[in-house]
């Protein structure tokens, strides 16, 4: 019953909106497993889904027989979707989420193709890329189905999973977005082939973040096999699954998929990865930051919150084994990214709430940063990257 407050005339009434959210796992999803992807488009009203497909520049660039394999797809199966438009290009990488003005060209291509709530934009890219299109998805009509198709390790174990969408503003991270949940999340391994090494490892930060946050045993497989990980053999693709099957199960069963609520225990060593992003005007991959950011808590959470050496030293060897950790001069600019700290809690709003770390598969969530400690942990992994982790030129390459 609903319960009446102080006022006369004022009601409050609680209530929930249930969601679906569906993943599935491919090895050809544009190929052999192509009915995973067409089933997941439903009619509606009886009328066949109008789709429209978008593709990250990059991944096209390095898979050029993609635009001939989505043709045959559309294709084959003309009796159950209605493809509308030329395949949409975007930019790939940090660049179509630094330009807002991407985001209107969306919407009028949107527009012009008489998509509607229940027509489908299908995005085949890395996370920036499922952000920027999935954000324009969100606000067009107040949000048509989106269907996404990561082609990045870090979004197949992380991001792409996630009901959030976003792009940059006034040189912030994600300054500006929504929150929504996506029709469908298909991780397809064949889309991952062609991925660069370096872009390959990034995502096995997220990996073991999540791992330090949920599950001991996970962390411990995944140290034990970084080897035959970052050489893409079979464990790899377990690392990915068991990944975004943890952020799935945080999201839909968590408690606070919309991050409502004080903490964001995902965001575990995030709030300076987000700073260092800008500080190296992107040159540090996302992952690479996080992997940093995640190192950084990790040295905090010995020094302050109880967390023991042999597990500081066994998630930094694991860092480092996956060539993870990238010696940057932004780095060494403590002062300013502190102030990732600030831009975090208002991210979030209210009080500043960190997570750290007590033990592996023990979060703690904290309202106070001691900043003396904070430092020496800055300067602890800085001191430690310089002196064995890879070096990031400023022309952004390894």
């Amino acid at each position: 019953m609903p319960s009446a407050g102080n006022e006369k005339g004022s009601l409050d009434v609680d209530f929930a909106v249930r969601f679906r959210h569906r993943l599935r796992m491919t090895h050809d999803v544009l190929g052999d497993d192509q009915q995973v992807l067409i089933d997941l488009l439903e009619t509606s009203e009886g009328r066949i889904p109008r789709v429209q497909f978008w593709v990250d520049q990059c991944v096209l660039d390095a898979n050029p027989e993609l635009r001939h394999r989505l043709h045959l797809l559309s294709r084959r199966n003309a009796g159950r979707i209605e493809v509308f438009g030329n395949l949409q290009v975007v930019p790939g990488g940090e660049a179509v989420k630094n330009d807002v003005h991407i985001i209107e060209r969306m919407l009028k291509v949107f527009h012009e193709a008489d998509l509607d709530r229940r027509s489908y934009v299908v995005v085949i890219g890395g996370g920036a890329v499922l952000d920027a299109v999935g954000f324009a998805a969100a606000i067009a009509h107040r949000g048509i189905r989106l269907v996404r198709l990561p082609t990045t390790t870090l979004a197949q174990a992380d991001s792409g999973i996630g009901v959030k969408n976003s792009v940059n503003l006034f040189q912030k991270k994600n300054w500006i977005g929504t929150f929504a949940v996506p029709w469908g999340v298909i991780n397809d391994r064949r889309l991952l082939e062609t991925l660069g090494d370096r872009d390959f490892r990034c995502g096995f930060s997220e990996a073991i973040k999540v791992a330090l946050l949920k599950d001991q045993a996970f962390f411990e497989r995944i140290c034990r096999d970084t080897k035959e990980i970052i050489s893409r053999g079979p464990a790899c693709w377990d690392v990915i699954a068991e990944s975004a099957r943890w952020h799935l199960m945080h999201i839909t069963q968590g408690g606070d998929p919309f991050e409502m609520l004080e903490a964001r225990p995902l965001d575990f060593g995030h709030w300076s990865a987000h700073k260092l992003e800008v500080l190296s005007q992107f040159e540090l991959r996302h992952g690479e930051a996080v992997a940093i950011g995640v190192a950084i808590d990790t040295v905090y959470s010995r020094m302050v919150h109880g967390l023991s050496e042999d597990a500081e030293d066994a998630v930094l060897n694991a860092l480092f084994r996956m060539d993870l950790l990238k010696n940057h001069p932004a780095l060494e600019n403590v002062d300013t990214l502190f102030a990732g700290l600030e831009e975090f809690r208002q991210h979030l709003g209210g009080r500043l709430t960190v997570t750290m770390l007590e033990g592996i598969g023990r979060p703690v969530n904290i309202h106070e940063i001691d900043r003396g400690a904070m430092k020496s942990a800055i300067l602890a992994v800085a001191g430690r990257v310089g002196a064995g982790g890879s070096s990031i030129r400023l022309s952004g390459k390894q």
